[in-house]
């Protein structure tokens, strides 16, 4: 098998700027390798060293002149709006499902027993209510993260102003919320 791969490597032509082939193929060792640096790694990219920004230069679909660096996504649900108005939580329902069904894989059941411990933290005593809310927090993370359910990122992050806030408004408009989207997600 050795003898057949050797015709192979040897009808190549040599690399750019890289001399002879190696006997294993590879371009020789401490030799030029095209645009590389001489340390290896990735070519200079105009407009800077490598190590910039750290030790891995640009990122593509991060930052940009307006950006924080990190990677677009949909705009946060806005708490006030979900209070005042249905419409907006309707708008938003159909929004995480959408986003479901194109990133995720998540279940049907997996949001029923969701909603579930939404309905049970909703109805828990009002001196239990907050701290219902942060282990439902929690658990949504857990979900969140064993799943691979990135679609639900922004619930997670309205429940933590919900509990913040900690209004018996903010937690009806939340299981509503999770309601409306477990029956669109049918």
């Amino acid at each position: 098998m050795a003898q057949e791969q050797e015709p192979k490597k040897e009808s190549r032509p040599p690399r750019e700027g890289g001399g002879p082939p190696r006997e294993g193929g590879g371009p020789p060792r401490g030799g030029p390798r095209g645009d590389r640096p001489p340390g290896g790694g990735p070519p200079h990219r105009e407009g800077g060293e490598r190590g910039e920004r750290g030790d891995r230069g640009e990122r593509r679909g991060f930052g940009g002149p307006y950006g924080s660096g990190r990677p677009e996504g949909p705009p946060e649900i806005e708490l006030e709006k979900l209070i005042g108005d249905s419409l907006y939580l309707d708008n938003q329902a159909h929004a995480v499902v959408s986003r479901m069904r194109d990133m995720d894989s998540g279940t049907k059941s997996q949001l029923r027993r969701l909603y579930s411990a939404v309905r049970r933290a909703v109805r828990a005593p009002e001196s239990e209510r907050q701290h219902e809310f942060v282990m439902l927090r929690a658990r949504l993370a857990y979900t969140i993260a064993r799943h691979g359910l990135r679609s639900l990122d922004q619930l997670e992050k309205l429940l933590l102003q919900v509990t913040r806030r900690n209004d018996a408004r903010g937690y009806e408009r939340f299981k509503d919320l999770f309601e409306a989207i477990v029956a669109y997600n049918e």
